[in-house]
């Protein structure tokens, strides 16, 4: 058990002088936790002594954070150096940094500026944005400014401003935007793009583009760049930028199911399968057992884990669907064993299959590339089904 110097026989104290706290000490024998706080009232004040009132919920957020060591490090990260942590927040509190989304779009590093961002919308300083949303408008910025030409910047402009934005926006609404649905939305703009180039190639514009150029750009590309520009050719079409003209249907490719005892041996080879890291084996059972897509799986919190006379469920529809052992028993060892839980913004919610800290992509790629290494990923042989209730009822059919 723990004791204190006291009671050690130290001759020296190691208590705060300002809360009494016994713990690590720093300048002027201060606590981790009272010297997170002078700091934060050097860099958020905003010239009048005290800490800017549009940044104080951050600086109550990062006070009660459960390691202020860790949030200690993040704000003395390259704090004399331009653009660090602390030049960000001072600036932040004098106004020289507005606090917007779109000033956050021209900071760099970028994946810092993503993670203080993240930081000022979990405590309600920013409004709150889907993360994959605040990248991609970053990435415009940047792309539409490396468009040479300006009639074609301005066409990109409208088109991501007025069709792709809006789309992944109403589906935030409904549920984060995956890693794969923002990369489709930048591959959408991009290959816009280059369609234009294509066109100007060929001494065309959109205005003169009609059935004959369309069919002539279609033979000269794959499958995935005809469905990606589709969504384009169609708002050109919407909005009379384009001549009349129609577009081949889709063809939608169903993956052959994955055979009943594959699946069940894949399912036998995670649980028992001791050399597997603990989140890779409870994430590849909760794809195969519930046919659930790694971008739900990633998204799992606790909240989405409940308990009710000695049987855990798990909350991917209505109504929630029973968990068997052994499933349970790794799900709770990972929940005991879960890392990267000292973050201001993990506090509240904590992420079941993937702790990250705010503004970090998920890593549902990287696990996927791991569970490639041991079977062929579940989405190419698995039937999707998005009633939640199906997906139970197959899995306790096929429950091993």
């Amino acid at each position: 058990m723990p004791i204190c110097s006291d009671c050690a026989g130290f001759m020296m104290s190691y208590r705060c002088s300002r809360c009494g706290e016994e713990s690590k000490l720093h300048r002027d024998r201060l606590c981790t936790r009272c010297t997170v706080a002078d700091r934060l009232s050097q860099l958020l004040d905003d010239g009048t002594g005290r800490i800017s009132p549009q940044l104080v919920p951050l600086a109550d957020s990062l006070r009660t954070m459960d390691s202020p060591l860790s949030g200690l490090a993040w704000l003395d990260r390259n704090k004399e150096r331009p653009n660090s942590t602390a030049d960000w927040l001072r600036r932040l509190a004098t106004g020289d940094i507005e606090l917007t989304h779109e000033a956050f779009h021209s900071l760099e590093p970028w994946r810092a500026a993503a993670h203080l961002r993240e930081l000022l919308m979990s405590c309600g300083v920013l409004p709150a944005v889907d993360k994959r949303i605040c990248s991609l408008e970053r990435w415009l910025i940047g792309h539409l400014a490396d468009i040479p030409d300006p009639d074609h910047a301005q066409v990109i402009r409208r088109f991501a401003t007025w069709e792709v934005l809006p789309r992944l926006r109403t589906s935030s609404q409904k549920k984060p935007i995956t890693p794969s649905a923002r990369r489709h939305a930048a591959d959408q703009v991009k290959q816009a793009t280059a369609f234009l180039t294509w066109l100007a190639a060929r001494d065309h514009t959109l205005g003169t583009c009609g059935q004959t150029g369309i069919d002539a750009w279609h033979t000269e590309q794959n499958e995935y760049t005809r469905n990606t520009m589709r969504a384009f050719l169609l708002w050109c079409s919407a909005s009379k930028l384009t001549r009349p003209f129609r577009l081949p249907p889709v063809h939608i490719r169903r993956a052959t199911p994955m055979p009943q005892p594959e699946r069940l041996e894949l399912i036998g080879q995670l649980l028992t399968d001791l050399d597997l890291p603990l989140r890779t084996r409870v994430a590849g059972v909760i794809v195969l057992l519930y046919a659930q897509p790694l971008s739900r799986v990633v998204r799992l919190t606790l909240d989405d884990v409940g308990h009710s006379n000695d049987q855990t469920f798990f909350r991917l529809g209505e109504p929630p669907s029973p968990v068997p052992e052994p499933l349970a028993e790794l799900l709770h060892r990972w929940i005991s064993s879960r890392d990267n839980m000292n973050t201001a913004t993990n506090h509240a919610r904590l992420p079941v299959a993937v702790p990250r800290p705010p503004g970090r992509t998920t890593d549902a790629p990287r696990r996927s590339c791991r569970t490639h290494q041991r079977h062929r990923h579940p989405h190419h042989g698995w039937p999707h089904s998005r009633d939640p209730a199906t997906r139970s009822g197959n899995a306790r059919a096929g429950r091993c």
